[in-house]
């Protein structure tokens, strides 16, 4: 028996090649899901993500207020001085909590309020010197505008309770 391949077995190869089938092309996979319980996910899912959009959404519109706070403390804090700095924290905290809770609170009662509401325990405080600026600097007057620019750490205080402050805190507290 020879090795080489003989001219009749050259000849054949294309008449089987020509025999050959297509392949077949498989069935298209289905993108909703076969059984119950990947549907079952879907729907979960699909509800956390619109119970926390929705929450996301009442939360933004509750905190308006404190976005209005930071813009107006923006625009008039260089006008008016600390005379607006203490009236944009009131305004705020009448905002956030019942009225017959804030607004008799004055001098340290104020400050410590501010401080239980904040309920941060990085220093600095409003109870203490930041507090006596807080309530003495709108009756100051300065020469040459009449308004009192506060203190910049006083600024920034303000700036952190107004972003920050809870609307949960103990009644005890607030006195």
């Amino acid at each position: 028996m020879s090795t080489a391949a003989s001219n009749d077995d050259i000849v054949m190869l294309p008449d089987l090649i020509d025999q050959l089938s297509e392949a077949p092309v498989p069935p298209a996979i289905p993108w909703i899901p076969q059984t119950w319980g990947w549907s079952l996910l879907a729907v979960v899912i699909v509800a956390l993500l619109a119970l926390w959009g929705i929450r996301r959404y009442l939360r933004w519109r509750a905190d308006a207020y404190r976005r209005a706070a930071l813009i107006e403390l923006d625009q008039r804090l260089d006008d008016e001085g600390a005379i607006a700095l203490a009236e944009i924290l009131r305004r705020t905290a009448l905002s956030a909590y019942p009225r017959e809770r804030v607004a008799g609170l004055t001098g340290q009662r104020w400050w410590r309020f501010l401080d239980a509401s904040l309920g941060d325990r990085r220093p600095p405080h409003f109870d203490g010197p930041l507090g006596q600026e807080l309530s003495t600097a709108p009756y100051r007057a300065t020469p040459t505008d009449g308004t009192t620019p506060p203190s910049a750490e006083l600024v920034a205080l303000s700036r952190r309770w107004i972003r920050r402050h809870r609307r949960d805190i103990p009644q005890e507290s607030a006195s």
